[in-house]
Formats: C-alpha cells, sequence, structure tokens
C-alpha cells in the first residue's frame, strides 16, 4: 500500500528557464550624449575648436577675424536583429513557457551591442569633413589621447596620466564634465592587488569591504564593460566624458513573437533595432591600454 502512494506522488516541473549569467542592460548608453530617434541612415555631429581673445592695437583699424575650427563628423547607423526558434512540437511537453526568457534573452543581447557600439565610437576613427564641398575622411584619436601598454597591468600611474589630460584639456569636473571609466575583471584584480591602492590613504574602506570598483573614485565614474578589445596581450580601457560620445537609435528594441508559416509553424521569437554612435571630441577621451 505505502509503496503504489508513493508512486503516484506529484511532481514539481521547473515552469522557467535558468538564463545563464549574463549583462542584461545597456550600460554605457546612459554615459552618452543621447540624440534620441534618429530619421536616416546616418547622423552628423559638429564640432567646433577654442578660440582666444585678441588684444587691440589700432583702436580704428580693421576688425580682425578669428576663424574657429569647424568640423562635421557623421555617425552612420547598422541594423541588428537577432530570431530564436522554437519548435511548435516542443510546446505540449514542456510546462514552461520558452518565449518569457527567450525575449529576456534576445534583449539583454541587444543592449549588450549598443554597449559595442558605443565602445568601438570611442575608440574607432570618426567620419569627419571640415568644408561643406568636401568628403567625409576617418579621423582617429590622437596619440597624445593612448597611454600604452608599456608591457605592465593596469596602474595607478596610469589613471594619473588620463586624470591629468583631462585636466589639461579643460573636459573634468572643473569645467561640468562627467567622467566615466570602464574596467574588467582584468582591471578589478590588477587595481585591488595594488597594495598603494588599496591603502586608506588612496581608497575608500567601502571599496575594499565590496570588492569593486563601482562608484566615483579618481574623479571617474567606473563602469563594468567585459568586451575590452583585446589585441594580443594587451587590452584597452577607455575613459571619456558624456559629451564625447553622441548616441541615436533609428529603431529602439522591437520584439515579435508568433508562428512562422514557412518552419512548419515553429515559433519564432524575433528582435530587432537600428542604431549609430559617433566620437564628438577626441580630447574627451583617454584610451588605456595594459597587459
Amino acid at each position: 500500500m505505502n509503496a503504489t502512494l508513493t508512486a503516484a506522488f506529484v511532481q514539481q516541473f521547473h515552469d522557467s528557464f535558468v538564463l545563464a549569467a549574463q549583462q542584461k542592460v545597456s550600460r554605457l548608453q546612459a554615459t552618452t550624449t543621447d540624440r534620441g530617434m534618429i530619421q536616416g541612415a546616418s547622423f552628423t555631429i559638429n564640432d567646433m575648436g577654442a578660440v582666444d581673445a585678441q588684444q587691440v592695437t589700432n583702436r580704428y583699424g580693421d576688425t580682425e577675424w578669428t576663424i574657429p575650427d569647424h568640423g562635421t563628423r557623421q555617425a552612420l547607423m547598422t541594423d541588428w536583429d537577432l530570431a530564436l526558434p522554437v519548435d511548435k512540437n516542443d510546446l505540449p511537453k514542456l510546462l514552461a513557457n520558452p518565449q518569457g526568457s527567450y525575449l529576456e534573452s534576445s534583449i539583454a543581447a541587444h543592449n549588450r551591442r549598443k554597449d559595442k557600439i558605443i565602445y568601438q565610437a570611442l575608440i574607432d576613427t570618426v567620419l569627419r569633413n571640415t568644408d561643406q564641398a568636401g568628403s567625409f575622411s576617418p579621423t582617429a584619436l590622437p596619440s597624445t589621447q593612448i597611454i600604452l601598454n608599456g608591457g605592465t597591468g593596469m596602474t595607478k600611474a596610469k589613471l594619473l596620466t588620463a586624470r591629468k589630460l583631462f585636466r589639461k584639456n579643460e573636459s573634468d569636473d572643473n569645467n561640468g564634465q562627467e567622467l566615466f571609466i570602464t574596467y574588467d575583471g582584468e582591471t578589478l584584480e590588477d587595481l585591488l592587488a595594488d597594495t598603494t591602492l588599496t591603502s586608506a590613504d588612496f581608497l575608500a574602506v567601502q571599496m575594499l569591504q565590496s570588492g569593486d570598483l563601482k562608484g566615483k573614485w579618481l574623479g571617474f565614474n567606473w563602469i563594468p564593460y567585459e568586451n575590452l578589445l583585446v589585441t594580443g596581450s594587451v587590452r584597452s580601457n577607455v575613459a571619456w566624458t558624456r559629451t564625447a560620445c553622441h548616441f541615436g537609435m533609428g529603431e529602439n528594441i522591437v520584439t515579435d513573437v508568433g508562428p512562422r508559416r514557412d518552419k512548419r509553424n515553429t515559433i519564432q521569437v524575433y528582435t530587432s533595432m537600428s542604431l549609430g554612435a559617433g566620437r564628438a571630441k577626441e580630447t574627451d577621451v583617454v584610451r588605456i591600454d595594459f597587459v
């Protein structure tokens, strides 16, 4: 009697999917100048160089014009999509509804793509022209804004050099700018292992307790990002201001779940988006290479 009763016990089935650990939201979009919804295949970013006042030495002489350096940059829009199939014959066999988890995973993938586009826009060349009749040509991040790896990891000296560059360029919080910097697991390991940084003289005790770099430190807002450019053994962090990168969406993440008639009514989870980003000022970006 006891054996037959236990055989009839109900089993609790899992009614959802456990998603793999992953970045689900865009961490970099909020650190840019958001241009909102973009109409067209690209959008432009206008820049203008600094000017100095000139001393007047002839009271009745001709006016002397100062022509600032003007430029127009072009950020190209790119299209992205992701389609995940769910066999309709599998649906009755599962108590779990895959559509919710599939959608969540798809949206997370698009948000990570946003960050990759922004990160690349900060360190890559940007199309720029200085003449209305001229054509756009690639403008690279100058060597003066790149801290070379020097055969070392992420060090205090590199961070201080980056901070110095923003100050020299009048691109720090003294000029109303907000500074951001990426970090990954390798960066975290290097900085937490530096005893000069983890002393009370350099770092808040809270950072030691949490083992994290989140929050503001050395004037930077630290943004966790695990998709740094890797060239051989060299990784590239980037520091920037909010005005350094312009970001726009042609189409925000659009989702659609439905049967594919041409695929035996397989349920398709489909997401798409269109976006673009471009660097606005070279002096507002510092690339930091480390081993």
